[in-house]
């Protein structure tokens, strides 16, 4: 039975700032560490063969504090495809200046939507394109074979591949967030049926 754990980066520096960070390379704040410690923590006693994450400091730092707590050295691939969406002229803005500029409900449809493209950037479906078929071709290859793997990415690419893997709608995921640090573990069978997901 193949394990898949993915867990979205502790707190960045742009979170802490509630500004849009994208695909801007920003590092983690003292919490977004303890975070990705406290995740660690809930993964103590798991077992993984292989490791996936994005190319931003923020996901791969924070999957070396999970992998340093678990006392763990497994492979790690580091590929773009898991990278967060890219919100265009909005990245570095801060959020609640950019809703009074453009509006809080227009605001809201690039940052949640599926298929509107912020000004210049990515809409969720455009990361799904990159997510998935990475997923299916990469990933999923893996635990075919049996192997338990855990990814460590960030909101909007775990957010493309959990619809993927829970049959989520485009109208259903707009209303999805996955809280950082918090790991989601899917459990499928020999054929890659999906048994069961939770928060750890």
């Amino acid at each position: 039975m193949a394990l898949l754990i993915f867990v979205r980066h502790g707190q960045s520096l742009y979170n802490f700032e509630n500004r849009f960070t994208g695909s801007l390379d920003i590092g983690l704040t003292p919490l977004g560490r303890q975070e990705a410690k406290n995740a660690g923590a809930k993964l103590k006693g798991y077992v993984f063969d292989i490791a996936y994450t994005s190319m931003l400091v923020r996901a791969w730092e924070s999957l070396e504090i999970i992998l340093h707590e678990i006392h763990l050295k497994i492979p790690i691939v580091k590929n773009s495809a898991l990278n967060e969406r890219m919100y265009g002229s909005l990245q570095g803005l801060n959020k609640t200046e950019t809703a009074q500029k453009y509006g809080v409900e227009q605001v809201q449809v690039w940052r949640r939507s599926y298929d509107i493209r912020p000004p210049g950037g990515e809409s969720l479906a455009d990361t799904a394109k990159r997510v998935i078929p990475y997923y299916e071709n990469v990933i999923a290859a893996q635990l075919k074979m049996g192997k338990n793997v855990l990814i460590v990415a960030h909101g909007n690419s775990l957010r493309a591949l959990m619809m993927h893997l829970e049959n989520i709608s485009p109208q259903d995921i707009c209303a999805v967030n996955i809280p950082t640090g918090v790991p989601r573990m899917y459990h499928f069978d020999a054929d890659m049926r999906l048994l069961s997901v939770k928060y750890l």
